[in-house]
């Protein structure tokens, strides 16, 4: 079947009501971890090892969709032993990228309803963000993988990190990450698709589903939001 390029959705002209961030790579890496865990697993399995540039292109989505394609029908054994070691040194490897805190409080003083959407473990995103002190600005939920019906690129834990905020998704929603399943996720349920970081613009996923906008950095993030002189008070988006 022929690929085809679709057009971008448009870039934000005003404030959202609500961000919802990927974790991993987009406010924090611990990606160190994560392939030192994959190479556990794959090491007691007798299998080649991997780069941590293999971990990353090859681990996009969550450990439930990925692992059976990569341990067979014996993968809940890979899956055991990988998330032992992770939950072993996580916390050991866990960096918070630059810009990260100073966006979350900028966005939490404009009066921007902030959540998480990952495909960690949600047990350990949770335990991350408790640990880096940054709960107090996730009034949203912070959703993780096996937490929702559905992982993403799946709608479902898009939904549930909004309930009981009163925002649907939507236009009014940023999904920033960093990877094409999280712009999947975003043109799944409608949100503005934010790529943030270095990921080359032309895999396959990123011409299915284009980001709105190509950020280098949360500093650079930062400064788009500085650009909107609003601040979203409690009714905004009433008459948005």
């Amino acid at each position: 079947m022929m690929s085809h390029n679709v057009t971008p959705p448009q870039a934000p002209t005003r404030l959202p009501r609500a961000v919802l961030f990927d974790w991993d790579n987009t406010l924090v890496t611990n990606w160190r971890c994560i392939h030192a865990s994959i190479n556990a697993a794959l090491a007691d399995f007798g299998l080649p090892l991997w780069t941590l540039e293999e971990s990353y292109e090859r681990v996009r989505h969550s450990l439930r969709d990925s692992f059976p394609l990569i341990f067979g029908e014996e993968w809940p054994r890979a899956r055991d032993i990988f998330y032992a070691h992770f939950e072993k040194h996580h916390l050991n490897y866990l960096d918070v990228l630059p810009g990260a805190t100073e966006l979350l409080a900028l966005l939490q003083q404009r009066g921007v309803v902030l959540g998480v959407v990952s495909n960690k473990t949600g047990r350990f995103l949770r335990r991350e963000a408790e640990v880096l002190g940054w709960t107090g600005y996730f009034t949203a939920a912070l959703v993780g993988a096996n937490d929702a019906a559905a992982d993403k690129p799946d709608p479902a834990p898009v939904t549930m990190a909004l309930a009981g905020t009163g925002i649907e998704p939507g236009p009014d929603v940023w999904f920033i990450g960093d990877a094409d399943v999280d712009m999947e996720c975003a043109h799944h349920t409608g949100c503005v698709p934010i790529l943030v970081g270095h990921t080359p613009a032309g895999g396959e996923g990123l011409r299915h589903f284009p980001p709105a906008l190509r950020l280098d950095s949360c500093a650079a993030i930062s400064s788009l939001v500085i650009t909107f002189d609003d601040t979203i008070s409690g009714d905004a988006g009433m008459d948005r």
